[in-house]
């Protein structure tokens, strides 16, 4: 079964494919003009495939690490990209190496699969009709590539238990989860590093930005205080604390940005 396929801007919420594919959504970008857009950080590490004259010979492949900042990029009418957004714990199954020794780096990505086989995906991308083809034929290629699913050490389980749970429900608190799971916060800490390449907090800290920045973009107008209820912060002014903290912004000037110039990836 194929993973879904999101194309921006401004499309409906996927639904998460069947457990089997490590790629957990596809995302594709078209852009119409120059300008430019915000590169949301994810705690899943991400592949992406360019075109256009941003991309090295026209057309380049890189992974992206776990980030904790968004980053703007300008991006040149005709340029098209399609994105893989990885299963938690699918890194050393994808890439050969472990989500830590990529955190916070854009790797290319004939490092990490070799020459041969990135410039054989190269040739295959370079004739697809268009980037939805081109989306189907990078998740064939992800899973081609990808190691055979093992039994999951029971520390990456835990991890990936504790992940679930601090994504599901908004108002978990590490600490809560750890104690749920019988397991130390400092124990927790370092299972999430090793097996995510983050901690627990970054990891949560994340999801409570998406789930209201999801919230906040269904909704006209956005009620803040309600969406900083419902995601998980303490109040709003703890919202628009860590929407600085990752954005830059405060959310309603992220909400604005995002309207106008769209995001790269999914939001």
């Amino acid at each position: 079964m194929h993973s879904p396929i999101v194309q921006e801007p401004r499309v409906a919420r996927a639904s998460l494919p069947s457990s089997g594919s490590p790629v957990a959504e596809l995302s594709v970008l078209e852009c119409d003009r120059d300008g430019q857009r915000v590169a949301l950080p994810y705690a899943e590490l991400q592949i992406v495939a360019r075109f256009g004259v941003s991309a090295r010979g026209g057309l380049d492949a890189h992974a992206m690490g776990v980030g904790q900042s968004a980053r703007r990029k300008m991006l040149r009418r005709g340029q098209r990209s399609v994105m893989a957004r990885l299963r938690l714990g699918a890194s050393e199954r994808v890439l050969g190496v472990s989500a830590p020794e990529l955190t916070g780096r854009i790797v290319a990505l004939e490092d990490l699969w070799g020459k041969a086989d990135t410039e054989h995906l190269y040739e295959r991308l370079a004739g697809a009709r268009d980037t939805v083809a081109a989306a189907a034929i990078l998740e064939s290629a992800i899973v081609a590539r990808s190691a055979p699913a093992q039994a999951v050490r029971a520390h990456t389980s835990l991890a990936l238990e504790a992940a679930k749970r601090l994504a599901t429900r908004s108002a978990s608190r590490v600490s809560a989860v750890a104690d749920e799971l019988g397991v130390s916060e400092r124990h927790l800490r370092r299972l999430f590093q090793e097996t995510l390449g983050v901690g627990p907090k970054a990891y949560a800290k994340l999801t409570r930005f998406h789930r209201a920045l999801r919230a906040a973009r269904e909704s006209r107008p956005a009620g803040w205080a309600g969406i900083a209820a419902g995601a998980g912060y303490y109040d709003q002014a703890h919202l628009i604390a860590e929407f600085r903290s990752i954005a830059g912004v405060t959310p309603r000037e992220l909400l604005g940005e995002l309207r106008t110039s769209g995001a790269i990836g999914r939001v």
